[in-house]
């Protein structure tokens, strides 16, 4: 045999290169390596940055720097299952930081994660993919993306997987997807709700927990919670609650139950397996805080249905609740007290907490945290709503100070509550007393002001039930508190304008406050609130008309009505018919006025500005007009309490009055006294007489607006009608027999007004030049009703209301067409005198002040017609 010889190896081709094994001590030159095309490499790169990437968020930080994000982004869809499981895992690592999580967002790469979520794929990607969006899914734009993207159903599917970290990520990626209303809704659809209640059976806590997170969220819905009872869910949450082991679930179980106690259905079937006892054991003997909150938010749900309330007043809920209060949590107050706020529907809960839980209440709406104070201000305001005890209970219990400090909270429902309980304590007169006596006024004038309608609405209520007394409207009008009350009756809330209103009514019970309301323009908005149909109340038609009644002028040329009730005061002027919306001119700029064409205004003035000359014994007792006549004593007095309050009004002196004929002497024989006294001549009667024009030219002056214009300014005085107060009074009050007086006082009026007129001979009644002349004289338009000497229907209609509104007469005054006005009056048949019981009512007679003076015609009679419309 021949020697062997050594066969040498072949030489590599030239075109390959030789393999070279490099250690990288710099993450720098691995990052390079991830845009290498060789698989292996990449794999081996991605492992080394993952593991860096485990170490810490400097280094996250770090390869963010460096620019790995971009290339790896890449690598998420490589072919190589290795490449893509390396890369994969690395996203799961990197994406708790949040500068990653912005670049990830801006790279769109979420398809790409959601894509290795895919059944195939192995489980290690599907942990880390599921990690990926677990830790995306923190932030709403992300949440956005991975639902429009599809990435909730796929979720869904990884509940069911057999590794504990997936059904971990992705248990934790639903829960936070869920706080999107949109992710919730479609929830039902995916059939979520199964698995899900799948993961209580899990072995991991940290798995059960967030699976009752989830439902606690998702139970806010209602079609999540007929699908929760449907299958089973209730059971295993009661389950839940009776494993002391899983104590540390509780509270969310808890959570989750008073979510779905909305439910009537589950409501039902948790009554049906004791699950309310369950709630009170757990809201009596827990000593965790949240558990306790929990507990009461649960038995809160319950009480909604009276039965349940029933069954919680028999099982002493309320001892528990009180004790609850005392928590040093502040949720556990804040829930106990929405407890207390829905069980006293029931009245023996109610009756209850009169003895325990209103100090209790009282106290916490001193505390510092707004929602403690606000809870515990609903529970106060439920408690007190028709409950005068509970309101006095709380008053009792140092309640008004800390309530109306609350009404300065800058939470919108702590105010609405207090201002709830404040109305319902000032229902009694004693504690509205007491609130007034806080400088309540000037509290609720930031709530008028508030944006929210529904503190608007109790403000305005509140100030409707405190400002039935004089000092509570005064205090609120030197608060500035009218302004924004007006400003309510604008609101588009009706609520808001019918409280407005009904506040307004009540402000508007006395004069000088009517008379404010006005000037801010109130009649002028509640005018245009009741010409439409949508927008007006009961309310705001009573308080226009309240409003109106304070405002006689402007009632009666907006309806030509004033009724018996509405007494005539010195100041009244009659400015003719107005229609809604026009312009009603204030009489003192009426006086300033130079006179024209227009409609001459009639004044009511019974007061005085010029003094005359000293008495003498000479002088005629019917001068006593000089001096100021008061118009504001009661107009239903008796005779002798009238004639003294003339007496001291300066018409004369008991004196006097002695020598004067019988009191009810008649006009005639009041005048020939005059007279018979005034031809007697005195040695100063040149001096007398100069005093008298000098008076007569300041009267004028002051009339025309000649004369040095005060700031306190007032109307014109009207002498004559001073003197036929003063002789009504004298010898109309005395007579006893009501139609005498009615009679007596038409042909005074009469008399005083051009006397009486033939029907044929109205058209030659020449009372237009008469009055063309007292305007041209006065230089003014405004002209006192004294002052006309010849007087048609309304002149002698207004003459005869205002006199007779000085001494007691009920009469009302109505405006026709074509200057007609005339005077009703209410009077008893002759023939009912005398009877006893079961009386018609009185009729209406319409007074007769042309035609035949003191005549009385039935209203629905032809001869009333012809007065009244021919």
């Amino acid at each position: 045999m021949g020697k062997k010889i050594k066969k040498e190896a072949e030489p590599p081709p030239k075109d390959v290169f030789d393999p070279l094994t490099i250690e990288s001590k710099k993450v720098a030159t691995v990052v390079l390596m991830l845009n290498s095309p060789e698989e292996e490499i990449l794999a081996k790169a991605c492992e080394a940055i993952y593991k860096f990437a485990l170490k810490g968020e400097e280094n996250k930080t770090t390869l963010l720097e460096l620019g790995a994000v971009e290339p790896l982004t890449k690598l998420l869809t490589h072919e190589d299952k290795i490449v893509r499981r390396n890369a994969t895992m690395i996203f799961g690592i990197m994406a708790s930081n949040n500068d990653v999580k912005k670049l990830l967002r801006e790279l769109d790469v979420m398809n790409s994660v959601i894509a290795q979520l895919a059944p195939e794929e192995e489980v290690v990607i599907h942990e880390f993919a599921s990690l990926c969006l677990a830790n995306m899914s923190a932030e709403y734009t992300s949440k956005v993306q991975i639902f429009e993207q599809g990435g909730l159903e796929p979720l869904i599917r990884l509940l069911s997987s057999p590794d504990p970290d997936v059904k971990k990520n992705s248990i934790e990626c639903i829960y936070n997807l869920v706080q999107d209303f949109r992710c919730r809704a479609t929830l039902p659809e995916l059939n979520a709700i199964p698995p899900i209640l799948e993961l209580f059976k899990s072995e991991y806590p940290i798995i059960q927990l967030l699976a009752l997170k989830t439902l606690g969220v998702i139970t806010n819905d209602k079609e999540s919670r007929v699908m929760l009872r449907d299958n089973q869910g209730m059971d295993h949450l009661i389950k839940i609650l009776e494993a002391k082991e899983l104590n540390d679930l509780h509270i969310e179980a808890l959570s989750v139950i008073a979510n779905c106690l909305e439910d009537m259905d589950t409501m039902v079937q948790i009554q049906q397996t004791g699950g309310l006892k369950k709630l009170l054991v757990f809201a009596e003997n827990s000593t965790i805080p949240d558990i306790q909150k929990n507990a009461a938010k649960a038995i809160t749900k319950a009480a909604y249905d009276p039965e349940n309330r029933k069954f919680f007043h028999e099982q002493e809920v309320e001892k528990c609740l009180v004790t609850l209060l005392g928590s040093e949590s502040d949720g556990t107050k804040i829930a106990a007290s929405q407890a207390i706020s829905v069980m006293c529907e029931n009245l023996g809960s109610k009756e209850f907490f009169n003895h325990q839980g209103i100090p209790q209440l009282v106290q916490l709406l001193k505390s510092d945290n707004e929602e403690v104070r606000e809870a515990a201000a609903l529970a106060l305001a439920n408690l007190t709503t028709c409950n005068p005890t509970n309101a006095n209970a709380a008053a009792e219990a140092d309640g008004i100070d800390p309530l109306v400090n609350v009404l300065s909270s800058k939470r919108d429902g702590a105010v609405a509550n207090a201002a709830t309980v404040l109305t319902n304590m000032a229902m009694q007169e004693a504690l509205r007393v007491s609130i007034q006596s806080r400088d309540i006024m000037h509290a609720l004038i930031g709530p008028l002001h508030s944006a929210n309608m529904v503190v608007q609405s109790k403000a305005a209520l509140t100030i409707a039930a405190i400002a039935c007394d004089v000092e509570a409207r005064a205090e609120l009008r030197n608060s500035g508190g009218l302004e924004p009350l007006i400003e309510l009756l604008r609101s588009k809330n009706d609520e808001v304008r019918r409280h407005a209103s009904w506040a307004v009514m009540v402000c508007a019970s006395d004069e000088l406050m009517a008379a404010e309301l006005c000037r801010l323009g109130a009649l002028d908005i509640l005018e245009e609130i009741n010409l439409s149909v949508s927008r007006k109340n009961k309310f705001s038609e009573v308080a226009y008309n309240k409003l109106l009644n304070n405002h006689l002028s402007l009632k009666y040329s907006q309806t030509g009505y004033l009724s018996s009730s509405n007494i005539i005061s010195d100041g009244f002027y009659d400015y003719g018919r107005i229609n809604p919306g026009t312009k009603f001119w204030p009489l003192k700029d009426l006086c300033l006025q130079e006179p024209n064409d227009l409609r001459t205004v009639l004044l009511v003035n019974s007061k005085s500005d010029v003094s005359p000359p000293p008495s003498t014994e000479d002088k005629s007792s019917d001068i006593g007009y000089g001096r100021s006549i008061s118009s504001s004593s009661s107009l239903r007095r008796a005779s002798k309490e009238k004639a003294s309050y003339y007496f001291s009004a300066g018409f004369g002196s008991p004196t006097e009055e002695k020598s004067e004929p019988a009191s009810g002497r008649n006009t005639a024989v009041s005048k020939s006294a005059a007279k018979e006294k005034g031809s007697r001549k005195s040695k100063g009667k040149k001096e007398e007489e100069k005093l008298k024009e000098e008076e007569e030219v300041t009267v004028v002056l002051k009339w025309a607006g000649e004369g040095n214009v005060d700031k306190e300014w007032s109307p014109p005085a009207d002498p004559d009608f001073c003197v036929y107060v003063y002789e009504v009074t004298k010898s109309i009050l005395p007579i006893t027999n009501i139609r005498d007086q009615i009679e007596t006082l038409a042909k005074y009026v009469a008399e005083k007004m051009g006397g009486k007129i033939p029907k044929d001979k109205l058209q030659d009644f020449s009372w237009e030049l008469h009055i063309s002349e007292l305007k041209f004289q006065l230089k003014s338009n405004v002209v006192p009703i004294g002052q006309i000497k010849k007087g048609i229907f309304y002149h002698r209609a207004l003459l005869f209301k205002a006199l007779a509104d000085k001494i007691g007469i009920g009469c009302s005054l109505v405006r026709g067409e074509y200057g007609r006005a005339w005077n009703e009056v209410k009077l008893m048949n002759e023939s009912q005198k005398g009877v006893i019981g079961g009386l018609p009512p009185p009729e209406v007679y319409i007074v007769d002040l042309i035609f035949h003076p003191g005549g009385l015609m039935k209203l629905k009679s032809k001869e009333a017609d012809r007065y009244r419309f021919l």
